[in-house]
């Protein structure tokens, strides 16, 4: 990152003078396909006790969350994190609503998500004329920014969930799936295929990768071959991994 994105401080105009997102490392990919399979076992947790409280809760932490990272000057790892965590739980929680309660198909709900989601990069595009996450330096690009993350969140939700049930994969090969499937972009990238289009790709994908492992590990053997070890327990797991991995974070970037 140059000294110009590294400094902290805002400029008029409703402008940053630093990005809001982090650099596209090996640690963001990993960190974010924690907080998938995080999001994936904590809302199906919360949901099996109280669906209505727990989206009520959730989102109203995304909300402070969100308010919390937007208030930043520039990128802090843990509002980043702790906000990305937070999309992650809402919204698994949104889109499982929509099979759960209203019983429309995954099939729709991926189609319907994918919809929602080009409408958004559309969107963005037309208004700011970029997608790449590198000129995050506005209020209102972050907010396309947050946009499209919990759009792509939604849509790789049903992406797994039709995989795995509808399709009647389980969770062990649709973790091998979009496990291969998201080298797909990175190869393309590196073949010549255009940066932000290979970056946004990747980005839906992790969602189904990390929520599959999430339900291999958590739900039994009946339900799609899963390992049993309860979606308590991975949550807690997540959470505490999680922690130290952010600690890690803002530690090298105090270092930086």
């Amino acid at each position: 990152m140059t000294e110009a994105l590294a400094t902290a401080h805002s400029t008029p105009r409703g402008r940053y003078v630093a990005t809001k997102v982090p650099q596209v490392t090996v640690a963001f990919w990993a960190v974010k396909i924690l907080t998938t399979g995080l999001g994936e076992a904590t809302s199906d947790y919360l949901a099996a006790h109280n669906r209505v409280v727990a989206v009520l809760a959730t989102g109203a932490l995304l909300l402070a969350a969100l308010g919390w990272q937007l208030r930043t000057s520039r990128y802090r790892p843990l509002a980043y994190w702790v906000t990305v965590a937070m999309v992650a739980i809402f919204g698994t929680m949104a889109a499982d609503a929509a099979h759960v309660i209203l019983g429309i198909p995954y099939a729709v709900t991926t189609v319907g998500y994918s919809v929602a989601l080009a409408v958004v990069l559309v969107w963005w595009w037309r208004s700011e004329g970029t997608l790449s996450i590198h000129s995050i330096v506005t209020p209102r690009r972050e907010l396309f920014y947050w946009a499209t993350v919990l759009a792509t969140f939604a849509l790789g939700t049903a992406a797994g969930d039709l995989t795995a049930y509808t399709l009647g994969w389980g969770y062990l090969p649709s973790a091998v799936f979009f496990g291969v499937a998201i080298l797909v972009p990175l190869v393309a990238w590196r073949l010549g295929a255009a940066e932000v289009g290979m970056f946004w790709t990747a980005y839906v994908l992790t969602r189904p990768l990390g929520a599959s492992v999430a339900d291999w590990l958590g739900k039994p053997s009946t339900k799609g071959g899963g390992l049993g070890f309860g979606d308590g327990t991975v949550t807690l797991c997540g959470f505490a991994i999680l922690a130290v991995a952010l600690a890690g974070l803002v530690r090298a970037s105090r270092d930086g």
